[in-house]
């Protein structure tokens, strides 16, 4: 059955959820990609925020994998729906 947009969003939000439940790991996302914790609250449904987070997890292949394994999914899906967020397909 293939993805929807919805289905990468939710992905993307539990990738977001799973980043922010370390201190230092949130940290380095904010850092990394400029995004403020403001940002976070009030663009929580923004693919563009959702295609930062799944990218930072991209550019650090042990949180990815962590990340993956944690929600339940294999590294490639993430990565996947970070291109669908971005309109790579």
């Amino acid at each position: 059955m293939p993805e929807t947009n919805e289905d990468n969003l939710a992905l993307g939000l539990q990738a977001l959820a799973w980043t922010l439940s370390d201190d230092t790991r949130a940290e380095r996302l904010l850092a990394l990609t400029g995004l403020a914790v403001a940002d976070l609250r009030a663009r929580l449904n923004d693919p563009a925020v959702l295609d930062a987070v799944l990218g930072f997890l991209e550019a650090h292949e042990p949180d990815l994998i962590a990340c993956a394994h944690a929600i339940g999914v294999k590294p490639q899906r993430l990565i996947a729906a970070r291109h669908e967020l971005n309109g790579f397909e």
